[in-house]
């Protein structure tokens, strides 16, 4: 009876992993698609960039902490439950974005979509963890990056696709094929739950308004909201010292290169969201392209990043995690200094220099994932790359409506000699900027955690010569 459990199990979890698998590629469509339109959302509503910008800020920063808050829901309810709520909340806010006649409605749309997409992280952690044993729970996770991979080839190829045919509102749509697979959860998932945690409601709302009044401030050049997203940090600090299951495990913080490490895969995360947040307006304001040739122009950057992404993994199990993020951190830099100097040229070679960054961009998330991870020890890993998953997201989102707000200034003057193109300016100048700002997160990293890697690396090469030695 118990090995027809388990095969019942195995068969139910290879099921539900490939139905996971799909749903990423929806989610994360959805998340990047809208970057190539926000011109034309702009134009239609009269909006400045800045304004704009919380199409995409808006969606991130829901998604950042409605991901942590699923995670801990699952130890209270069923995951077909909560999944099920997710995926129709995602569906709802489709349905409203595609009747949208005015820019509140869009907002409200990607906030509703966000509260429902945001279950999918939490699921694509809960299904390998409770399915696959643990000889076995690598694949699943490898399917489930397949998926987030492929999602981010996908995303400007469909969005160029559609916008070219039909008004940009259609790309809500998308979403709604993710009812077609409820049926499917609802009969492989089980109706196990977790060991029914607490859920701290007010360090959420705490955190996540104190981000939404950040990036308020920002956007409207606003002290008050600064002032009160200040207070809302402080008081959040407080709640997570004092709330017996907190949003945020303190203890984390104590480890210092635990804190080393996020800080910099934070200023890493929101760097390179300028590729595909930033690069789209520049090939609209500079190049006045169609927003469905910015979609194809961003396509040979996500194919390549997609199709190089199990390089990435390899280079840091063969050559290890320093080798990695030195050549993902060089392609980076390489990428914004081509931009900075060529921004505002033919947008074929906008798209070629893209291809270093999107490359570079995977590689950097393989080797911050890998450095980071070996900081926490065993009972922390979960909780402490789940807390790295949330800050990357919120990075997005910030960085998004800094970006936003840098675009709509006024540049008097071009930082950088090479570039002669005075209509691309702002971005120029950002692009340099950024470069500059990931040389000394190298030499950051370079420096705390180099001898560390080398020594990882060192005894990594001395295992797989051993087990080389024995399988000879």
């Amino acid at each position: 009876m118990r090995r027809m459990e388990e095969s019942i199990q195995r068969q139910h979890g290879e099921k539900l992993i490939q139905i996971l698998a799909f749903t990423v590629v929806i989610s994360v469509m959805s998340a990047t698609m809208f970057n190539i339109v926000l011109s034309d959302i702009s134009a239609q509503f009269q909006l400045s960039t800045a304004q704009v910008s919380w199409v995409s800020s808006a969606y991130m920063l829901i998604y950042a902490v409605g991901s942590a808050i699923y995670g801990k829901l699952a130890d209270t309810y069923k995951l077909k439950n909560l999944l099920t709520f997710g995926l129709v909340f995602f569906a709802l806010g489709s349905m409203i974005g595609l009747a949208a006649q005015a820019y509140w409605m869009v907002l409200l749309a990607r906030a509703l979509q966000a509260m429902g997409a945001s279950v999918i992280p939490a699921t694509g952690m809960i299904i390998p963890l409770r399915y696959f044993p643990p000889e076995r729970r690598g694949r699943a996770l490898g399917i489930s990056a397949t998926g987030l991979a492929l999602g981010s080839a996908l995303g400007p190829i469909v969005s160029a696709f559609v916008v070219s045919v039909v008004h940009w509102r259609w790309l809500f749509l998308m979403p709604l094929f993710t009812l077609l697979l409820l049926p499917f959860y609802r009969k492989y998932l089980d109706d196990e739950r977790g060991q029914g945690g607490g859920n701290d409601w007010i360090g959420g709302g705490l955190l996540g308004s104190a981000v939404a009044l950040l990036l308020l401030a920002v956007t409207n050049e606003a002290w008050l909201p600064g002032a009160a997203a200040a207070c809302l940090l402080i008081l959040f600090t407080i709640r997570i010292r004092k709330a017996a299951a907190p949003f945020i495990q303190p203890r984390l913080f104590r480890n210092q290169r635990y804190t080393l490490g996020l800080t910099i895969a934070f200023l890493a995360s929101g760097i390179g969201y300028a590729l595909p947040f930033l690069s789209p307006l520049l090939l609209s304001h500079a190049n006045n392209l169609h927003p469905g040739w910015v979609g194809f122009a961003m396509v040979p950057a996500a194919l390549a990043s997609a199709a190089l992404g199990r390089t990435g993994g390899k280079l840091a199990d063969v050559r290890g995690n320093l080798f990695l993020y030195c050549t993902a951190s060089s392609l980076l830099v390489i990428c914004l200094v081509l931009l900075s100097s060529f921004a505002g040229a033919a947008p074929i070679l906008i798209s070629a220099f893209l291809i270093f960054g999107n490359v570079g961009q995977t590689f950097m998330q393989i080797a911050l994932f890998n450095t980071i991870s070996r900081t926490l020890p065993q009972e922390q890993s979960g909780v402490g790359m789940g807390l790295m998953s949330m800050l990357n997201f919120i990075a997005n989102a910030v960085a998004a409506g800094i970006y936003s707000k840098l675009v709509d200034q006024d540049y008097a003057a071009r930082w950088n000699p090479v570039n002669s193109y005075e209509t691309a300016s702002e971005y120029s100048n950002l692009y340099l900027a950024l470069a500059l700002l990931h040389v000394g997160i190298m030499i950051v990293y370079v420096v705390q955690f180099g001898k560390a890697a080398r020594r990882s690396g060192d005894v990594d090469g001395e295992r797989r010569n051993r087990r080389q030695q024995l399988e000879s």
